[in-house]
């Protein structure tokens, strides 16, 4: 296909930042509103309820998950290609952080098709309603706690990508710079929900740190869809 054959161009470029927004759109989707809801903090007999009740929708997350992991398989490949004229080894680093990612998110996948099972009765059907919805639950928790690994690669990620931005003279380096500086807001999100979440100060920081860096994740994949890139 004609639009991957120069890493270089616009139109390369300008597919590159479609995928980057389908990313966010079945995130926004899949992530965050498919187990909102879903899931009901604290009673894991309504969470149970609602896996079989609900299995459309609960499926439709899933299809929304195995979207994001195709468009990031697609996005990463391309940002590699478009950064390996700054530097090689960098953008090489930058795309097996993101692929580490990618992994991780799709590992998840089985916990959460294990939930469905275990709440139907498909899996381990002598367990009383109480103890399987227990274990449903258990399952989702594991499932959601895989962004906490994740997010440790896309720090990474994000750090180098930020800078291969502000050195590659093609895109805003403001764009870069906020990557950069906003990209441990991920790593401290981790940190405040399993190694300190009692911490108020690292959740006002995180928070600060999340929307710098998703201003800047949209900022640039708005630039690569509307603007494409700069030649140098």
């Amino acid at each position: 296909m004609a639009v991957f054959s120069d890493p270089l161009s616009k139109p390369y470029a300008r597919l590159t930042g479609i995928f980057y927004l389908l990313i966010a759109v079945f995130g926004g989707f899949a992530i965050l509103w498919v187990p909102s809801q879903l899931q009901v903090a604290g009673d894991a007999g309504a969470t149970m309820v609602n896996l079989v009740e609900r299995r459309g929708l609960f499926f439709a997350g899933v299809g929304g998950e195995v979207a994001i992991l195709v468009a990031e398989v697609m996005c990463t490949a391309m940002l590699y290609f478009i950064f390996k004229p700054v530097n090689a080894t960098l953008s090489f680093a930058a795309a097996l952080a993101r692929l580490s990612m990618v992994g991780v998110m799709a590992g998840m996948l089985f916990f959460s098709v294990a939930a469905l099972g275990v709440a139907e009765g498909s899996l381990l059907p002598s367990l009383a309603n109480e103890v399987r919805a227990e274990v449903a639950t258990a399952l989702l928790y594991v499932h959601d706690a895989g962004v906490w690994v994740w997010q440790v690669f896309f720090t990474l990620h994000l750090m180098v990508l930020g800078w291969l931005v502000a050195q590659s003279q093609r895109f805003p380096r403001l764009l870069g710079y906020l990557m950069i500086a906003g990209s441990a807001g991920y790593l401290c999100d981790s940190l405040s929900a399993f190694v300190w979440p009692d911490a108020g100060g690292l959740a006002l920081v995180t928070g600060v740190l999340l929307a710098l860096v998703s201003l800047a994740e949209v900022g640039f994949a708005l630039w690569l869809v509307i603007r494409g890139q700069r030649t140098v």
